[in-house]
């Protein structure tokens, strides 16, 4: 058994293919093939379920990838107690809703390079059940959920909150609405409406602030940063955490604004999601700058939803 053997099955499971795998990591396809064909018969499982529509990793296979998956983690420990710098040119993989990509995500990959300059991170947005799957069979280092108050926290996963929020509604500065200190969901019933498509967090939302009589006129998208978008652009009015608009580069050039929801008291975590084991050193960097974003965020969060009059000058 190599670990080569390791990388190329969990790769295959990343990357849903043995040829996406083979691209990504620029080994020939029947090379790859070969290489988990013969870990398969040093282990007498199918680790990978091979079809005319290509392969795809088999159940057996998933029983057995945290395990690999643990021993690859446990390899790059190693190297790095071992002083081996090569570790740090790992590409780290995270999964978000987009709750906070551009206030918290964005800035803490910026602050990595100083800590870990060879590591590249890629970003996947996604839902949550498709993060929570993608953690505990190891295609993803980090996750980033929004959760409500009276969701239960995954057991399965290490779970971090890092921002608490409410919803607001987004709207773009000139929308007459903006007279209002907080918005009814009957003044926003009646207007151009940017729902989230089904299985993000503030779809639910809206479902609980709309109940049955959604807005008439509405799109959907995925995500809070292409709702942002369309929001300045004029195309209608959105719910979001508060955390996902402020100090959002939309938000400070002024092409967007937000209103409270009067008598709304829904509140919404920004969770960080691992798996149930030691973080390797570049993972644990994107954590702790994470968190300092966070905080960051927390501060301009609470700022912003003060009345002018008590904001400090300057």
């Amino acid at each position: 058994m190599r670990l080569e053997q390791l990388e190329y099955v969990v790769a295959v499971t990343r990357y849903g293919s043995l040829r996406k795998a083979s691209e990504h990591l620029h080994v020939s396809q029947p090379a790859l093939s070969e290489a988990v064909g013969k870990l398969e018969r040093e282990l007498g499982l199918p680790l990978l379920d091979r079809r005319r529509t290509g392969s795809r990793i088999s159940r057996a296979g998933r029983e057995l990838l945290p395990h690999m998956v643990d021993v690859l983690e446990s390899v790059d420990r190693l190297r790095t107690a071992a002083g081996d710098q090569g570790v740090t040119g790992r590409v780290l993989r995270i999964g978000t809703v987009n709750g906070a990509t551009s206030t918290v995500l964005v800035p803490a990959i910026k602050a990595l390079r100083a800590h870990q300059p060879e590591t590249s991170v890629e970003v996947l947005p996604l839902q949550q059940h498709e993060i929570h799957g993608g953690l505990l069979d190891g295609g993803l280092d980090l996750g980033l959920v929004n959760l409500l108050a009276d969701d239960a926290v995954p057991t399965d996963l290490t779970s971090t909150v890092l921002l608490h929020g409410r919803p607001v509604a987004v709207l773009p500065p000139s929308h007459a609405l903006t007279q209002h200190d907080a918005l009814t969901a009957d003044q926003l019933r009646t207007e151009r409406f940017i729902l989230m498509r089904s299985g993000y967090l503030m779809h639910r939302v809206a479902n609980r602030l709309f109940g049955s009589d959604l807005p008439q006129q509405a799109h959907s998208t995925d995500g809070a940063d292409l709702g942002k978008l369309m929001v300045a652009d004029g195309l209608g009015i959105t719910l979001l955490p508060d955390f996902s608009v402020v100090g959002d580069p939309l938000h400070t050039a002024g092409l967007v604004t937000t209103r409270p929801l009067r008598g709304d008291r829904t509140a919404v975590r920004l969770v960080l999601q691992h798996r149930h084991h030691q973080l390797s050193a570049p993972v644990r960097d994107l954590v702790l700058c994470l968190q300092a974003e966070a905080s960051r965020g927390a501060r301009a969060t609470t700022q912003a939803s003060q009345p002018a009059s008590t904001q400090p000058n300057g």
